[in-house]
């Protein structure tokens, strides 16, 4: 007799709602021992977006989806659709924030979208991406070393857990009281260049993780095409010789992460600036050889905005608030876990809460931070409202997925995407490889 076929909602729940991290360990790693076998690589999307920076590839955004909750749920659900339309081009990514208030490693993050993949019989290249691994102005400032350290051991635990796409956000360092752009840009260039320089040395052999940078805060005023030049000429100089640099650069053009909330507890109608992204995504493919600009804090968009991102050969755009405030409103949510939820909101972050915000703002802009809190009670919810929930979103995925025209291209993502099989190596031999070659920061 064979063995028995491993139960992959029984593997993922076990690993989610477990406390002890070294059983963890041990549950992700059956996972990632299996993903190859089954002919599914987490890869870089590198190779792909290069070829969209010579011209080769057009006419398309990719959409990168931030998984708060009901991660392996909604993961499925991803690859669903992908199977449907023949789509190759789209990343799963979790933010550095929130890593932290979802309660996701990135080791349990990694692991749970491998086994949705291994579950919905996806084959080929899985791109998991770290979202905004953002410097802390406050702790830079403080000690910038310190802050660095921080990150480069983010950067590393999430290499070691299959992520090959890093979003560094160093653009919290912009200083607009300079006068000359560059200067303004000068940390920001220059704190980037040290981390994608610390990526180089720590990646797998054979694979070349995507890198991308920002310029421009996101709820801050609209970048400009004399930031993105001297940003990247910046960043340019100060990177080693013979280092490969950026594949994308995120800039802002009138969006904020959640939307800007109205009183009612609604989101307010943004007026995105798509010439801006259309000059900046033609100056970052034809000066600096990029696949283009990255746009923010996407989600809650008008639907009839999402048909102009590929207009404008837009790289990739950032998904997340909304699919978080779809499982909240789901008609299937238990209506008393969210009060529940709720509850603990108005007892835990009512330092947050700022004068003259109603209620519901409050909530609206809070209730990310109950997700992790709450974890274990929302993955072991009954699979049939779990399900329920995700084919709610599922809709909105397959909607999104044809708006951004991330259809039909299965085959062309698997003639540029390197699939690469990585042997891990132990945290001490990557943190030794990165020390014997500290000196060419």
């Amino acid at each position: 007799m064979g063995r028995k076929p491993i139960d992959f909602d029984i593997l993922v729940t076990d690993l989610v709602i477990n406390d002890d991290l070294e059983r963890k360990k041990i549950l992700a790693k059956k996972i990632f021992s299996l993903v190859y076998k089954k002919g599914i690589y987490p890869a870089s999307i590198h190779q792909f977006y290069m070829a969209r920076g010579k011209g080769e590839l057009s006419g398309f955004t990719v959409p990168a989806i931030n998984l708060r909750s009901l991660t392996y749920d909604l993961a499925r659900a991803i690859f669903r659709v992908a199977k449907r339309n023949n789509s190759g081009s789209f990343i799963f990514e979790i933010a550095k924030s929130e890593i932290g208030y979802t309660d996701q490693s990135p080791l349990e993050y990694s692991a749970v979208v491998l086994a949705a993949a291994m579950k919905e019989n996806w084959q080929g290249p899985v791109f998991i991406q770290g979202d905004h691994f953002q410097v802390n102005p406050k702790k830079f400032k403080e000690s910038a070393e310190k802050e660095l350290e921080t990150l480069k051991s983010l950067i590393q635990e999430a290499v070691e857990a299959h992520f090959y796409n890093i979003d560094i956000d160093s653009s919290t360092l912009v200083d607009l009281s300079k006068t000359e752009v560059k200067k303004q840009q000068y940390l920001n260039y220059d704190v980037c260049a040290k981390l994608t320089h610390f990526i180089r040395k720590i990646q797998p052999k054979g694979i070349e993780i995507s890198v991308g940078g920002e310029i421009g805060e996101v709820g801050g005023k609209n970048s400009t095409p004399e930031e993105l030049r001297a940003f990247m000429e910046g960043f340019n100089e100060r990177l080693r010789k013979g280092r490969t640099g950026l594949s994308k650069i995120s800039v802002q053009t009138g969006t904020t992460h959640g939307g800007v909330v109205l009183p009612d507890g609604s989101i307010a109608k943004v007026n995105i600036d798509f010439d801006t992204l259309k000059t900046l995504s033609e100056i970052a493919r034809k000066e600096f050889g990029l696949a283009g600009c990255v746009q923010h804090g996407a989600s809650t968009l008008p639907q009839e905005a999402f048909g102009k991102f590929p207009e404008t050969e837009t790289a990739e755009i950032h998904l997340a608030t909304e699919f978080q405030n779809m499982i909240y409103e789901s008609k299937y949510f238990p209506s008393e876990l969210k009060e529940k939820m709720y509850n603990w909101i108005k007892e835990n972050c009512s330092a947050e809460r700022k004068e003259g915000e109603t209620e519901e703002q409050f909530i609206y802009k809070t209730r990310k931070k109950a997700l992790g809190p709450f974890k274990k009670e929302i993955a072991g919810l009954p699979k049939e409202i779990r399900s329920a929930i995700a084919s709610e979103i599922e809709a909105k995925f397959e909607f999104l997925f044809k708006q951004l025209n991330a259809i039909n291209n299965k085959e062309l993502v698997d003639r540029y995407v390197i699939l690469k099989r990585v042997i891990s190596r132990k945290r001490k031999q990557i943190k030794q490889i990165a020390q014997d070659t500290e000196g060419a920061d």
